[in-house]
């Protein structure tokens, strides 16, 4: 058998895995990569690396795999960091990888070196590699799609010389990648949990974005139901993904992001359950007791950092899924609670003139499919959909976790092309728009039947919040001209038309 090239039997690899979308921006330094595209893989083009690694994102989790990103060398890498961070944020799988000089001009520094690749990316990466030979690239990549999606999921990095690509791997090594299976899922004993969620007077429950990504919707529901369980959603700022259903009876909103006004809120409960959340993801800064008096908490987790972290309560690490089903399984089919009163429907609002958000995500709510999905970034208006939709179906929900924008856009591509049987509509501030307008681009370049909708109020009014919050007067720069972004749109629709 002919040994295969590096280029060859990557290719091989990502294919085995499903792997076969890729999105990039490539340069130079990723040409060699490129040449004899497979025709079975897909290309997608963003004309920026932060829209590049938005729109992987967003595709990696909607799709539940690994993603494939192809930037280029150390400018490629900088202009991508903020989207890294986001996606490090919302737990997303992607196997990002970049070009560097040939290796016999890496010692020179001859241009397009990145001289520290591995260290460059490093703080928003669970991994960092670059290949001590070229034969070893196809097993590095091997490696980082491993990492990438073992608990707790994120972004690994792989550095690879442009001259790599051609060389002949260690064919036996090579042929062992495409079948290794690595999982990394297993339950909590919670004998003791199950104890004392039976015996509790007034337990709650607290759900975040990870019961959506770990696949335990159904058994969030489950738990809720069987414990008689008011639930509670992680704080929005930090929660990317909705971990139970707002339009259930036992819903009661979301928690506030901020320690003491999150601790009132959960005053009176003797049990916090947290399930699948940091604890808590706090912004601003407002202080307060930890936890309400008389209370414990509990949280399981399948992040050791998150559960390491966390400031108080007790905390289980194991896949969050196969827990709850456990624990299910151990508590007693009737407990005595009374199941908590449903909430009132969503508020009816005025009709006001400039339009409020509120106003707007109501007459959103009126025409939203059934099996629709929302990709949010619009800072302001969160709450307004949140309170007027009530998405209550599974993957219905993208919010950037690290707070950087012009992930919504961006993710929102990405979303689309990972669930093209269910339509996804981005809800997105014209400031934030902005961050990712390339974005559109690509919707338009591959056919994307993306629906945007811009809330547009020429200011960046979160900021404007935090301005009354922190005492800050007369700030600059939190005023915008008037942005047409739906002229945007239609000139690149007809540029790529």
């Amino acid at each position: 058998m002919t040994p295969r090239n590096v280029r060859t039997a990557t290719f091989d690899f990502l294919r085995a895995r499903g792997m076969t979308t890729i999105f990039g921006n490539p340069g130079s330094t990723e040409l060699p990569m490129l040449q004899q595209f497979p025709s079975d893989f897909t290309y997608v083009l963003g004309l920026q690396e932060a829209t590049v690694v938005g729109m992987a994102d967003g595709y990696a989790q909607a799709s539940g795999r690994p993603t494939f990103v192809n930037l280029h060398t150390a400018p490629g890498v900088g202009n991508a960091m903020g989207a890294i961070f986001n996606a490090q944020a919302n737990k997303a799988p992607l196997v990002i990888t970049a070009g560097n000089q040939t290796r016999s001009l890496m010692t020179l520094q001859a241009n397009l070196t990145n001289r520290d690749a591995t260290r460059m990316p490093h703080p928003l990466v669970k991994w960092s590699y670059e290949p001590p030979r070229a034969e070893d690239v196809p097993h590095a990549i091997a490696r980082a799609t491993h990492l990438a999606t073992l608990p707790p999921r994120g972004p690994v990095f792989v550095s690879i010389p442009m001259d790599d690509w051609a060389a002949e791997v260690d064919e036996p090594a090579a042929e062992h990648q495409l079948s290794r299976v690595v999982s990394g899922a297993a339950a909590a004993p919670v004998g003791e949990l199950a104890q004392a969620l039976a015996g509790a007077a007034n337990p709650v429950m607290v759900a975040g974005p990870d019961v959506d990504a770990g696949g335990a919707w159904g058994a969030a529901v489950a738990l809720a139901e069987q414990a008689a369980l008011p639930v509670w959603a992680t704080p929005a700022p930090g929660g990317g993904r909705i971990g139970f259903p707002e339009g259930h009876p036992h819903f009661r909103g979301v928690l506030p992001p901020a320690i003491g006004p999150a601790s009132e809120t959960l005053a009176g409960h003797d049990l916090i359950l947290v399930v699948g959340s940091s604890v808590f993801p706090y912004y601003p800064n407002i202080p307060g007791p930890l936890l309400p008096e008389g209370a414990r908490l509990v949280v399981i987790t399948s992040d050791p950092d998150e559960a390491a972290r966390a400031p108080m309560g007790d905390a289980l690490v194991a896949d969050v899924r196969l827990t709850l089903e456990a624990l299910i399984e151990a508590l007693p089919s009737s407990n005595g609670r009374t199941p908590p009163q449903p909430l009132d429907p969503p508020f009816e609002v005025e009709l006001t003139d400039p339009m409020n958000a509120s106003t707007a995500m109501r007459a959103l709510g009126e025409v939203f499919p059934e099996n629709g999905i929302v990709v949010l970034e619009a800072p302001s208006a969160t709450l307004a959909l949140r309170n007027q939709l009530r998405l209550s179906k599974p993957g219905s929900y993208y919010f950037g976790a690290g707070g950087g924008l012009g992930f919504g856009l961006s993710a929102a591509v990405g979303v689309q092309m990972a669930q093209p049987d269910r339509p996804t509509v981005c809800v997105v501030g014209e400031g934030s728009a902005q961050y990712a307008i390339q974005a559109l681009w690509s919707a338009a370049a591959y056919d994307v039947p993306l629906t945007v909708l811009v809330l547009r109020n020429e200011e960046y009014a979160i900021l404007k919040w935090f301005s009354m919050l922190e005492n800050v007067e007369a700030a600059p720069g939190l005023d915008l001209p008037k942005l047409d972004v739906s002229g945007v749109a239609e000139a690149w629709r007809i540029a790529t038309s």
